[in-house]
This record gives C-alpha cells, sequence and structure tokens, in this order.
C-alpha cells in the first residue's frame, strides 16, 4: 500500500469536474484529500500533468474504487467538505478563509498572509501564500479570537484534533513570532487541541521560548533543502539564513518542545540531489528533528507552478532510504502530538517507518542525555578503572560532541568527539565508556561507528583517538589503523590509531 501512496501523489488521480481541492497557499502541495486503505493521502487532482495519470476513480452507489489504467487496486473515500466550512462570523467571514481542513483531522491556516520576503522579491518559488490572498481564497491576517472560533467549531463539528498555524514572515522577520503565540494561547483557552507553529528560524532564537510558554506542542523549522545551490535558487531567504543557524535553532526547539515533536520539511523535486536529502535527513534525525520529506506539488500561482512532481520510482527510492534512517535514531510519527507530520497527508513516509532498532546511537540531545553519559565516563574512568581522580571532564567537553547508545530508552555508553585547534579537518574521539552490564551488546562498535559517521558529516578528513593498549585489536577490527607506537597517556600504555573514514555507511 505504501507504494499506491507514492505513486497517486507523484501521478495524482483524474477525478469529476464535482471534485476539487486545495489549489493555493504557502505549502508545495495542490491537491485533495482521500481516505487510502485508512490513510489520509493528500492527492493532485487539478495539476496539467495530472492529465497523462493512469489512475482514474470510479463511482458506484455505495463508494468509490481507485483504477490504475482502468483496472481496480483499491476502494478509496473521498474526505467530504467539513461542516465548518458552512459557518461565517458575525461580520460576514466564511470560516474557510480563516482555516482549512488538511488530511482527515488537522485543522491548518496561514496566520500572515503577506510575506515580507514577497515584497523583496524573494519569495520561496514554490509558495503561492499572497496568491491566494489575491484570488480571496483567504484575509490578510487571523485575529486570535477568530481562529479560536474555527478551532472550537472544527473540533466540535468536524472532530479535528490538532492545528497548524504557519505564516508569511513579518517585517522585520521574527516580529511574526510574538503575534503566533498570542493566537496558539487563544486556540489553548477556546478549543485547547494540541498545535504546531511553523516558523524560520529567528534572529533572535530566543523568541522560539514565547512559543513554549503560549501552550504550544510542536514547532516546524524548515529549511526546504539540503543542496545549498538549490536552497540559494528556490529560497533565498532561507539560504541567507544559513544552516548553521538552522542547526542551532533546531537543537534549540529539541530542549524546549522534546524530540519528535520538532520537523523540518524536505522537498523532493527541486532539483537536488537525492544524496542531499538523505544526507539532510539524517542530520536531523541525529538531532531528534523528524525530517518531513514531500514531494513537490506544484500550486498554482507559485513560481514552480509549471513543475512537475517527482517520478514514484525516485521516491521510493528516498522513502526506503529515510525510513531506515529512521529506524536506526528512533524518531517516527507515532509520538507526534501536532502538525504536517502527524497528519502525515502530503507524504507517504510514516507509511514506510519501521520498528526502532533495539540499538540506537545519535548526539546526545538534551541536559539529561548529556548528564547520563558524563555519569558513565565517571563510573568507568574514575571508579571503575581509576584514571582519574575525581573527574575525567577536560576542557575538551566545552565544546565536544557527546554521542550516546541507549536501549529501551535508556543511555547504556557513550563516546565524544571535537575538532582540533589546528582545524575542522582534524578530529579526535575519546571517552568510548559503556556500562558494566552492557558490555556484551554492540554499543562499543555501534558508538565508534558513529563517531565516524558525525565527524565525516563534519567535513573531517583525520579522525584520531589514544585507544588503551587491551582495545587495540577492537579498533583494528573496526578497520582502525595505528600511528606511531605505544606510547604513555594518563599514566598507561596507549597506542595512536586513525579512522578509515571510507568505511562509513553512505545514507543512500
Amino acid at each position: 500500500m505504501h507504494h499506491l501512496i507514492t505513486e497517486v501523489q507523484s501521478l495524482g488521480i483524474q477525478v469529476h469536474e464535482d471534485i476539487t481541492g486545495r489549489k493555493g497557499g504557502a505549502g508545495p502541495a495542490e491537491g485533495r484529500a482521500f481516505i487510502l486503505n485508512g490513510v489520509p493521502v493528500t492527492i493532485p487532482i487539478a495539476a496539467s500533468y495530472v492529465s497523462s495519470s493512469p489512475f482514474t476513480l470510479e463511482e458506484t452507489k455505495s463508494e468509490y474504487y481507485l483504477l490504475k489504467n482502468g483496472k481496480p487496486v483499491s476502494t478509496i473515500k473521498v474526505v467530504p467538505e467539513p461542516k465548518f466550512y458552512s459557518k461565517t462570523t458575525k461580520d460576514g467571514i466564511s470560516y474557510r478563509q480563516i482555516a482549512l481542513l488538511h488530511g482527515k483531522d488537522c485543522l491548518a491556516t496561514t496566520v500572515l498572509q503577506k510575506c515580507v520576503h514577497w515584497k523583496h522579491s524573494k519569495k520561496c518559488s514554490f509558495c503561492a501564500t499572497e496568491a491566494s490572498l489575491s484570488h480571496g481564497q483567504t484575509i490578510a491576517k487571523k485575529t486570535p479570537d477568530q481562529l479560536a472560533l474555527v478551532a472550537k467549531a472544527a473540533r466540535d463539528m468536524d472532530g479535528v484534533t490538532h492545528m497548524v498555524l504557519t505564516s508569511g514572515t513579518g517585517d522585520p522577520p521574527g516580529s511574526e513570532i510574538l503575534y503566533l503565540a498570542q493566537c496558539a494561547r487563544a486556540i489553548k483557552a477556546g478549543a485547547n487541541i494540541p498545535i504546531q507553529v511553523q516558523i524560520a528560524p529567528p534572529k533572535d532564537l530566543g523568541l522560539i521560548d514565547e512559543l513554549k510558554d503560549a501552550g504550544v506542542e510542536s514547532i516546524g523549522i524548515h529549511i526546504e533543502s539540503f543542496d545549498a545551490d538549490i536552497l540559494s535558487k528556490v529560497a533565498p531567504s532561507k539560504a541567507k539564513i544559513g544552516l548553521n543557524h538552522y542547526e542551532k535553532a533546531w537543537k534549540k526547539a529539541v530542549q524546549l518542545f522534546g524530540v519528535n515533536q520538532v520537523s523540518s520539511f524536505i522537498i523532493a523535486g527541486l532539483g537536488e540531489t537525492m544524496t542531499s536529502i538523505a544526507w539532510g535527513s539524517e542530520l536531523l534525525a541525529d538531532l531528534g528533528v523528524y525530517p518531513f520529506v514531500v514531494p513537490l506539488r506544484p500550486i498554482p500561482g507559485s513560481r514552480l507552478e509549471k513543475s512537475t512532481p517527482p517520478l514514484p520510482d525516485h521516491m521510493k527510492k528516498l522513502y526506503d532510504a529515510v525510513a531506515k534512517i529512521l529506524q536506526t535514531k528512533g524518531i517516527n510519527t507515532s509520538n507526534i502530538l501536532a502538525g504536517c507530520a502527524r497528519c502525515g497527508a502530503c507524504s507517504a513516509l510514516s507509511s514506510y517507518e519501521k520498528k526502532e532498532d533495539s540499538l540506537i546511537c545519535h548526539s546526545a540531545r538534551n541536559q539529561f542525555e548529556k548528564s547520563e553519559a558524563f555519569r558513565i565516563r565517571k563510573d568507568v574512568f574514575v571508579q571503575e578503572q581509576g584514571l582519574f581522580k575525581n573527574s575525567d571532564i577536560d576542557e575538551n567537553d566545552v565544546y565536544a560532541i557527546q554521542l550516546v547508545a541507549k536501549q529501551k530508552g535508556k543511555v547504556i555508553g557513550t563516546v565524544r568527539i571535537y575538532s582540533e585547534k589546528s582545524g575542522a579537518d582534524n578530529w579526535i574521539g575519546g571517552r568510548l565508556a559503556i556500562k558494566k552490564d552492557f558490555r556484551a551488546t554492540n554499543a562499543g562498535s555501534a558508538l565508534v561507528k558513529e563517531a565516524m559517521k558525525r565527524v565525516q558529516k563534519k567535513g573531517c578528513r583525520v579522525f584520531t583517538a589514544h585507544i588503551q593498549e587491551k582495545n587495540i585489536p577492537f579498533f583494528l577490527g573496526l578497520g582502525w589503523k595505528p600511528r606511531g607506537p605505544v606510547k604513555l597517556h594518563l599514566g598507561y600504555p596507549h597506542q595512536k590509531m586513525e579512522a578509515n573514514l571510507s568505511l562509513v555507511r553512505k545514507d543512500i
């Protein structure tokens, strides 16, 4: 079924004229919501490329059938127009101009329909947010009271369970965040449903705290593409922010909202390489961020309106690769409280997900995991081995990346990595420590391999470590090579060894 979802999202479905769908907005997805084998799926129906799709609908008295080349492949349900669309405010504004139903139970709105980047001709090429406004499909600014009113109606009349607040970028950028927090408070008071807010990372990352304080459960910070050249062409304002600042924003957001509660759109079909999507998805998942990979579905009024989505086989390969990454990092949609990734209708990724591995390794994502790593290190290097008198923490821990191995949610091992002062080409590993009861597992080798992957992603070319003499065979088995003779280090014989980074497993 996951392959069928992938195919219809890339090729679309030819439908009768009485079935209409979303034709504008801020996101990269035109289409209509259907239920396919119990899964909500947004499928293109109006774009020009749909006319050559092999998929059509056949209506009987009781249900619809999805046909491929004229042959039935599945029953399918059309998500009906929600009841709250029939309501209007006291001043005559239709509820559907304030917020829309996405998927089967997600309420979504662009709170501020104008974006400063449109004014300065730096708009995102896949976005049609101001086109929707010019066509009268929405209003320029939704008030907190309006949003609370519509959210309550959608919850009570149509069973909506969560809500997405997105927005055009304010003038100056970041000014929209305080207003989004104000809107979230009103929705919480009036409807009390989980909320995701979607923002660009502000210059002052402290503004993100305002959203958490307002009761927001989840946050989307969307980079859209990890191909720097493509991003500069299709979303110049996002490219200007830079990956480094995005990474700082994701890390802070994970600290505030938690693992799985932060997500980023990655759009396939902008001209990027498949490798860049897998590379970026692994980076996000390691931080605890859900990489919401979606195929481009061009929206009328956007600069990419005449483009076509990536082919199904391309998306199948991508989804398989990203699902494997999620499995190894303990990231999944089932724990997401609100937002596009919880809805899932614009991507087939969730249908490719598998149960997480029994042993996972990743960068420490919060202070608790860092504290657990330091505690394990103290148990091993101070109390067990006596290499240090009171603590093994040193000046390198200020900027080192602590990696952890986890089993059933508990930290069982750790290793640290940091760059040499001579530059990012050279990195050093150390403090590999595993809890006593878990040394029969593969945690040690898994952490070493994870360390190799992480430094490679940081641009490392030479990765070395001082290895205790008794552990030399273990590292030789992982492809490491001795460099120079055995010498005393911390009063004990150690061998300097170098990793073979060509052994690092590719993301795709």
